[in-house]
């Protein structure tokens, strides 16, 4: 459950966009008359339909996962906050300017907010995130968890650049073939990372004697 909670913005963002690079005259009109009074100039051309309706579906999804945690007095993550500001100027400046520059700069900066924040709280705070999100599961020893948390640096730093080359440079003029890239080639790319490098310290675990 936790999964589709996660997952949930970026499901409906790629379902609806779907949808609409399928069904472009409804995906227009609809674009035209719920989101006409707010982009600048007020005409949606074709193109631009499927993205906009799939940023601002993503934007109230988000918005509805905060607003769930709030309202069952649940805690929200600072990634969830962080997600939903980044996504709501980002987001929102792709709808005013209906320009999908915006939206595709989104997963950049996402990552990098996410790794500058590990860089200062592990250099300047001495407090290693990356332990705290991880230890329950992996209790290592304190000596291996500065060598974690610069390894999730550099790889938050690395999907952030990938983005860019594939957004505005690979896949420079196919917005559908970035999105398909930015759901399942980003999403497998994190997985992989995310069990590698369990496979790699789960060895570093102590084990409790008999």
């Amino acid at each position: 459950m936790k999964f589709l909670f996660d997952f949930f913005p970026l499901i409906l963002f790629f379902a609806v966009y779907k949808y609409g690079t399928g069904n472009e005259a409804a995906a227009v009109a609809l674009a035209e008359t719920y989101l006409g009074g707010l982009v600048s100039g007020g005409k949606i051309i074709a193109s631009q339909a499927p993205i906009m309706l799939a940023t601002v579906v993503g934007i109230i999804a988000t918005v509805l996962q905060v607003g769930y945690l709030l309202i069952r007095r649940r805690k929200v993550d600072t990634m969830l906050w962080v997600s939903f500001f980044v996504i709501v100027v980002f987001g929102g400046a792709t709808i005013y300017f209906h320009d999908e520059t915006f939206i595709k700069w989104k997963p950049t900066m996402l990552y990098w907010i996410f790794a500058a924040a590990l860089f200062v709280s592990q250099v300047f705070l001495k407090n290693n995130l990356m332990r705290k999100v991880m230890h329950e599961a992996l209790p290592l020893p304190e000596a291996i968890w500065p060598r974690v948390g610069f390894q999730w640096m550099a790889f938050l730093f690395f999907l952030g650049a990938l983005n860019l080359v594939m957004a505005f440079m690979v896949f420079k003029n196919d917005t559908n073939a970035w999105v398909n890239f930015k759901v399942f080639g980003m999403t497998a790319i994190f997985f992989l990372f995310s069990v590698g490098q369990a496979m790699m310290l789960v060895k570093h675990v102590p084990q409790e004697e008999a």
